[in-house]
């Protein structure tokens, strides 16, 4: 059973596929071929409130970084085409308590396993 992990801040990006990137503070265990269950919200759920899966996903890649590090292209990759880097970084810091610009972050690239976009270029680049 894959691992649950929430998108509340960015739910709107996942749900309409722009987001393929995501910056956690921890996170180090993961490896590429892991599979999670992006949520709602997993921890801090109100008794009874139900746990709402949105997708399955299969990361593609992990590495460490310093938050300040992000790039433009990573900024529309974690689904925010209209921010700057520094507006990211300044963002992320915000609703990530005791992170700063220098934090590492682990970086975590995925691909949608609901995605025929995706998997029709994966077969279609083995049959080449």
């Amino acid at each position: 059973m894959p691992r649950l992990m929430s998108v509340s801040l960015t739910e709107n990006q996942v749900r309409d596929r722009s987001k393929t990137v995501t910056r956690r503070v921890g996170w180090k265990m993961l490896r590429a071929g892991d599979r999670l269950t992006l949520c709602r919200k997993v921890m801090g759920r109100r008794r009874g409130e139900p746990l709402v899966r949105i997708v399955d996903i299969e990361v593609v890649s992990t590495r460490r970084e310093p938050l300040a590090d992000i790039t433009p292209a990573e900024v529309t990759a974690e689904g925010f085409p209209q921010m700057s880097p520094a507006e990211f970084v300044e963002f992320f810091c915000a609703t990530h308590k005791g992170c700063r610009p220098d934090t590492e972050v682990t970086r975590i690239q995925w691909r949608y396993l609901d995605d025929t976009t995706q998997l029709q270029l994966g077969t279609a680049e083995t049959a080449r």
